[in-house]
C-alpha cells in the first residue's frame, strides 16, 4: 500500500515537472521570436543608417565640387551632415518610443520637434530632397502615433484615465473631431454592453425595468457630457454633436422600453410606462444643469407609446366593465365605493346596477393608481378624456336599462350592456342615483386625490418653468372635464324624464292626456266657478310629481340635490313637449275650430300652475319660466287672431299666480287624506260646478301686459336655479 502511495505521488510530481518544462519551452520560443524581431529591427536601422550615410557622402562630394568661394568659413553654420545626423537620431528615438508604446513621450518628442523645426513649420513646397524626406518621415511617425492612440481608446480594457490621455494626445495631433467621435463611440459601446447585461432582468421586474434602464442610459449621457466638457471645453461644434448623440441614445432607449415592456393592455404596462416617464424626465431635469435640454424630445418619442398604452388599457376597462373579460388579480376592491352605492339597491335585481357602478369605480381607481406625478402632468388630459369616454359608455348602458327606446338604438353595441331592465320608479331612480353619485362624488374625488398627489410631488425644486404646470391650467382642465361629465349625466337624466313624461301623457290606450280640445268650447257653455282649478291633466301631473317625490325621498336619501334636479327637469319636459307638439297647436290654428276666451284663460292658468309647482317644491328653473312664457305668448297670438281681445278678456297676472297657489294648497289638502301611490283621475278635484267631461273645462282670461309681468318674474326668484345645457 505504501509503495502504491509513493508511486502515485511520484507520478503526480513527474507530470507537474513535465508541464512546467513544456511551459518553459514555450516561453523560450517566444523569447527567441522577440530576439529575432529585435535583430531584424536593428538590421533595418543599420541598413537605413548606411543608406543615409552614402547619400550624405554623395551630397558632400557634390557640394565640394560646386563650391565657388572656398574662403567662406566652414564652421559658420552646422554642416548638413550634422543636421542629417540630428534628424536621423530624432527619427530613431521616435521609432523606439513607438515600438515600446510610450505614446506620451513620443507625442512630446514630435510636438517639440515640430515647434523647433523651421522645415516642419514651412507649409510651402521644399526645394531640397532631404527636407521633403524628413517631413514625410515625420508625418509617417505622426500617423503611427495616431493609430496607437486610437487603439488605446478603442481597447475595451483601457481605463478612464488612460483613455482621457489618449484623447488629449489626439487633440494635440490636431485630430479633435476624431477624438470626440471616438469618445462618443466608446461610451456608446459601454452603454450597449451594460444594456445587454440588464435585458434578461426585464422579465423578472417588468414594472421597474424602465426605471433601471433610464438610470443606465441617462447616467451614461451625463457622464459623456461631463467628459466632453472637461476635455473639449464649450466648443459649440462638440456640444451639438453631444446633443445629437444623446438624442439617438434616447430614441434607442424608448425603443427598448417598448420592446421589453409588458403587454400594452395590462395595468403592468401602464405602471411601467408611468415609471418610465417619471424617472426619465427626472434625469432630463438633472441634465439641464449641464446644458442638455432633452425633455421635449423625450416626450415626443414617448407620446405615441404612452397613448397606445392608455388607449389599450381603457379598451380593456370597457370589457371589464361589461363583464366581457375576467378582472386582474391586481383589481383590488374598495369598500368605500361599495358602501357609497349599496344604499341604492332597492331590490335583489337592482343589485346588478349597484355592482356595475362599483365595478366602474374599481376599474377607474386601478388605472389612476398606476399613474406617477409626471405622467399625470404631461398626460393627465389624455387620461381625463378617456375616462370621460368610459363614463359615456357606462351611461349608454344605463340608458339601455331604462324603459323606452333610446334616441339611437345603434349607439351601443349589443355586447356592451348591463343585464338588467328597470321597471319600477324606484329601480329607475336607483340607476339615476348611481350615475349621479359616480359623476358628482366618487369619480371627481378619485381624480382629485390623484391630481393632488401630483401637485405635491412633481414640483421641481429648481428648474425651468416649462417643467411645471401652472395650477390655474390644471384647475381649468379639471373644470372642463367635470362639465363634460355633467353633460353625460344630463343625457341619462333627459332620457329618463322624456320617457317618464311620455308614459304619463300617453297613459290611456295611446291617447294623449294633453289634448288641445280641453281648451275648446264644444257646444255647451263652459262654467268658470268661484274656485277655478287647473285642467285635469295638470292636476294629474301634480299628483304624479308628488308620487315620484315620495319614492325619491325613500330611494335617494340625502340626495336632495338630485331629487330637485329630476323633478325640475320632469316639469320642464312637460312644458317643452307641449311647446313642440304640432298636433296640439294645429287644433288652435285651424280656422274651423271655435276658440273661446275661457280656453285661453285655462291654458294660461295651467302654465302658471306648472311654474308654481316648481316654485313651491323648491326647484324653480329659468328654463321652465322661459318655456311657459313662450307657450303663453303663442297662445295669446293664436287666440287674438280669431278676434279675441286679451287685453280686455284676461285678468291681471297676479290673479293667475294667486289662483295657482290656491289650487296647489287645495290639492295638497285633499291628497293628504288619500293614497297617492297611484295617480287616479277619479280622485282629482273638479270645480264646485263643472261638467263631468274633462274636455269641457274652462278658464278665465288674461292680458298681454300680464304675460310680460309673468315672464319677468323668472329673474326675481330667491330659490336656486338649475340651468339646463340646452337653454
Amino acid at each position: 500500500m505504501f509503495f502504491r502511495q509513493t508511486t502515485g505521488k511520484g507520478c503526480a510530481l513527474l507530470l507537474r515537472i513535465f508541464e512546467e518544462a513544456v511551459e518553459m519551452e514555450h516561453e523560450l520560443i517566444e523569447l527567441r521570436k522577440h530576439i529575432s524581431a529585435q535583430g531584424i529591427l536593428v538590421q533595418d536601422l543599420m541598413t537605413g543608417v548606411c543608406r543615409e550615410l552614402e547619400e550624405w557622402k554623395q551630397s558632400i562630394g557634390d557640394n565640394h565640387e560646386s563650391q565657388h568661394d572656398p574662403e567662406i568659413p566652414e564652421l559658420q553654420d552646422p554642416s548638413p551632415s550634422e543636421k542629417n545626423d540630428g534628424k536621423i537620431i530624432f527619427l530613431e528615438n521616435v521609432d523606439v518610443l513607438l515600438a515600446e508604446h510610450k505614446v506620451e513621450e513620443a507625442l512630446e518628442a514630435l510636438d517639440a520637434e515640430e515647434k523647433n523645426s523651421s522645415e516642419l513649420k514651412d507649409s510651402g513646397d521644399t526645394s531640397t530632397s532631404e527636407v521633403s524626406e524628413f517631413k514625410s518621415a515625420f508625418l509617417k511617425r505622426k500617423t503611427m502615433l495616431e493609430d496607437q492612440l486610437v487603439q488605446i481608446i478603442e481597447q475595451p480594457s483601457s481605463g478612464v484615465l488612460e483613455m482621457k490621455k489618449a484623447l488629449s494626445g489626439l487633440i494635440k495631433l490636431g485630430k479633435g473631431p476624431l477624438a470626440h467621435q471616438l469618445l462618443l463611440e466608446s461610451y456608446g459601446l459601454r452603454l450597449q454592453k451594460n444594456i445587454e447585461v440588464l435585458l434578461p432582468l426585464c422579465r423578472v421586474c417588468p414594472k421597474t425595468f424602465s426605471a433601471t434602464l433610464s438610470k443606465l442610459v441617462f447616467s451614461i449621457i451625463s457622464l459623456t457630457t461631463k467628459e466632453s466638457a472637461s476635455i473639449f471645453g464649450d466648443n459649440p461644434i462638440y456640444t451639438n454633436k453631444i446633443v445629437q448623440w444623446a438624442e439617438r441614445e434616447i430614441e434607442y432607449f424608448v425603443r427598448l422600453v417598448k420592446e421589453n415592456a409588458p403587454s400594452s393592455e395590462t395595468v403592468s404596462a401602464l405602471r411601467a410606462a408611468s415609471i418610465c416617464i417619471q424617472s426619465s424626465l427626472n434625469y432630463c431635469l438633472m441634465l439641464e444643469s449641464q446644458g442638455m435640454k432633452l425633455s421635449k424630445l423625450l416626450l415626443v418619442v414617448l407620446r405615441t407609446y404612452i397613448e397606445e398604452v392608455l388607449e389599450l388599457n381603457f379598451r380593456r376597462a370597457r370589457r371589464l366593465l361589461f363583464n366581457l373579460v375576467e378582472p386582474d388579480e391586481s383589481l383590488l376592491f374598495s369598500r368605500l365605493f361599495a358602501d357609497s352605492l349599496s344604499a341604492f339597491a332597492t331590490s335583489s335585481e337592482s343589485c346588478i346596477i349597484v355592482d356595475s357602478g362599483t365595478r366602474f369605480m374599481y376599474i377607474v381607481e386601478d388605472i389612476l393608481e398606476q399613474l406617477t406625478p409626471l405622467a399625470i402632468m404631461h398626460f393627465g388630459g389624455s387620461v381625463l378624456s378617456r375616462m370621460s369616454q368610459l363614463f359615456d359608455k357606462y351611461i349608454d348602458a344605463l340608458i339601455k336599462a331604462l324603459p323606452g327606446p333610446s334616441d339611437d338604438d345603434n349607439l351601443i353595441e349589443l355586447k356592451e350592456t348591463i343585464p338588467f331592465r328597470a321597471e319600477t320608479d324606484s329601480e329607475q331612480l336607483a340607476i339615476l342615483a348611481i350615475a349621479f353619485t359616480i359623476f358628482d362624488e366618487l369619480l371627481p374625488n378619485a381624480v382629485m386625490i390623484t391630481w393632488k398627489r401630483q401637485n405635491e410631488n412633481s414640483e421641481p425644486k429648481n428648474g425651468p418653468p416649462e417643467n411645471t404646470v401652472p395650477s390655474a391650467s390644471t384647475t381649468i382642465e379639471l373644470k372642463d372635464w367635470k362639465r363634460h361629465l355633467q353633460h353625460l349625466f344630463d343625457k341619462l337624466r333627459d332620457h329618463f324624464c322624456r320617457q317618464y313624461v311620455l308614459s304619463f301623457i300617453y297613459a290611456s290606450e295611446g291617447k294623449t292626456r294633453l289634448n288641445a280640445r280641453i281648451y275648446l268650447n264644444t257646444g255647451e257653455d263652459l262654467y268658470w266657478g268661484s274656485d277655478p282649478l287647473p285642467s285635469l291633466p295638470f292636476q294629474a301631473l301634480f299628483a304624479k310629481l308628488q308620487e315620484l317625490a315620495t319614492v325619491a325621498g325613500e330611494v335617494l336619501p340625502e340626495k336632495e340635490k338630485l331629487q330637485k334636479i329630476l323633478l325640475a327637469r320632469l316639469t320642464e319636459t312637460v312644458i317643452i313637449w307641449l311647446s313642440d307638439e304640432q298636433e296640439f297647436w294645429g287644433v288652435f290654428e285651424d280656422d274651423s275650430t271655435p276658440l273661446q276666451s275661457l280656453g285661453l284663460q285655462q291654458l294660461i292658468l295651467d302654465m302658471h300652475f306648472t311654474v308654481e309647482i316648481a316654485r313651491y317644491a323648491g326647484y324653480p328653473s329659468r328654463h321652465l319660466h322661459q318655456s311657459a312664457s313662450a307657450i303663453i305668448a303663442r297662445a295669446i297670438r293664436t287666440f287674438s287672431a280669431t278676434g279675441i281681445d286679451p287685453g280686455s278678456a284676461l285678468p291681471e297676472d297676479e290673479w293667475f299666480v294667486e289662483t295657482a297657489k290656491l289650487a296647489i294648497n287645495k290639492l295638497l289638502s285633499v291628497s293628504c287624506g288619500s293614497d297617492t301611490s297611484e295617480v287616479n283621475e277619479d280622485h282629482i278635484i273638479l270645480p264646485d260646478e263643472i261638467v263631468t267631461d274633462s274636455d269641457d273645462t274652462a278658464s278665465s282670461l288674461s292680458t298681454l301686459e300680464s304675460f310680460e309681468s309673468f315672464a319677468s318674474a323668472s329673474m326675481e326668484l330667491d330659490s336656486p336655479i338649475f340651468t339646463d345645457p340646452e337653454s
